[in-house]
């Protein structure tokens, strides 16, 4: 099992803790965070973009998909958007991704803010012993807050 710290745009952050966004989706350009690193049963920290960690979520499954074609994303939007919540512009910007993610998140619990030092632009961070920008025992005991 690994833990993820993944960065969200306030809305969507929003939407999740509502329990409207179930499915958090990241299309990218090249194999990389979260593609083939994600998987059910791993513990999500979610962070508002410039903002603190402010809830945990479990990767209920997580599902991976390569060589995209404009076709497929389509495909992918008809089937799962109820779940993602992505706008018409979100998916006509992903049109050119030819990797994709789906993360199906349970257990979404909201906690105590966290702020954190992180200054670079990634969305999505695997964290290891080395690079876990200390959260990774000090959320672990946190008991859930409410909003």
């Amino acid at each position: 099992m690994a833990n993820h710290l993944v960065i969200l745009r306030k809305p969507y952050l929003e939407a999740i803790l509502a329990g409207r966004k179930t499915i958090e989706s990241r299309f990218i350009k090249t194999k990389h965070s979260p593609f083939g690193k994600v998987a059910a049963g791993d513990k999500l920290f979610l962070k508002a973009s410039s903002g603190p960690v402010c809830a945990t979520a479990t990767a209920a499954e997580a599902k991976s998909f390569e060589n995209l074609t404009a076709g497929q994303i389509d495909e992918i939007k008809n089937q799962y958007n109820y779940c993602i919540g992505g706008s018409d512009e979100y998916w006509q910007s992903m049109a050119s991704r030819r990797f994709g993610v789906l993360v199906w998140l349970e257990d979404v619990r909201p906690i105590k803010p966290v702020q954190i030092c992180k200054k670079d632009w990634r969305g999505w961070v695997v964290l290891t012993e080395k690079e876990n920008f200390g959260l990774g025992e000090t959320l672990g005991s946190q008991q859930p807050s409410k909003i």
